[in-house]
């Protein structure tokens, strides 16, 4: 290690983050970590955002290996492909449910998401890449969702971003069941989809109750 690096804060700050987990939360649970040390077995996969305040390991209260966790802006799933690219979220999918042979598959967007919020302005639009044009492109995947939301409530203000929001998990479920192993895992009940809500500034989580298209506040 370099002295720059070494002098760092932001490093300093995560080696002590670390020496602590050394002392309590690995030592505490030696066992747990040498089982995880032999493979995973995790029965849920989360599909959350990359936003820094919605972590699902602390949403949760999980231990490690409880939860297998793709995030990305917005908490997204594009729809099932075969064109040759770097599908990553795809990847991840077909490795959860294939492999690892999860059970459930939950979609968590989040309040206050920057994501949606571009999504539902369109200010990114047109701009290079590099310099927003990878996030303009990515969030392109709610464009559809966006138009009754603009013309109901606008692109500004809680309300039309909530509805983005919600509406962005909505589109990730549905473009979940685009991926034919998903599909037939669901018909014969062996994988179940689910999406959930976290509201960052009350802390509550909200579950989708699909057959009303409401998310519902878990007491």
């Amino acid at each position: 290690m370099t002295d720059e690096a070494s002098t760092s804060p932001v490093l300093d700050h995560l080696l002590t983050g670390y020496r602590r987990f050394r002392q309590t939360g690995w030592s505490e649970n030696r066992e747990r970590w040498q089982e995880l040390g032999e493979g995973q077995q995790p029965e849920v996969m989360i599909i959350a955002c990359s936003d820094s305040r919605v972590d699902p390991s602390q949403i949760f209260d999980v231990h490690p290996g409880e939860i297998f966790v793709v995030r990305n802006v917005a908490a997204l799933v594009p729809p099932f492909e075969t064109n040759p690219g770097h599908h990553g979220v795809s990847a991840a999918l077909e490795f959860a449910v294939q492999v690892l042979q999860v059970k459930e598959i939950i979609v968590m967007g989040h309040g206050l998401c920057g994501g949606c919020k571009a999504a539902l302005t369109q200010d990114l639009h047109g701009a290079e890449r590099g310099e927003g044009g990878f996030i303009a492109d990515w969030i392109g995947l709610l464009d559809e969702a966006r138009v009754p939301i603009a013309a109901k409530h606008g692109t500004t203000g809680r309300e039309a971003e909530r509805a983005m929001e919600h509406a962005g998990v909505r589109v990730s479920i549905e473009n979940l069941r685009t991926f034919p192993c998903i599909r037939s895992k669901e018909r014969s009940g062996k994988l179940r989809l689910r999406g959930a809500f976290f509201a960052i500034a009350d802390g509550v989580l909200h579950v989708l109750d699909e057959p009303s298209g409401e998310f519902r506040p878990v007491e």
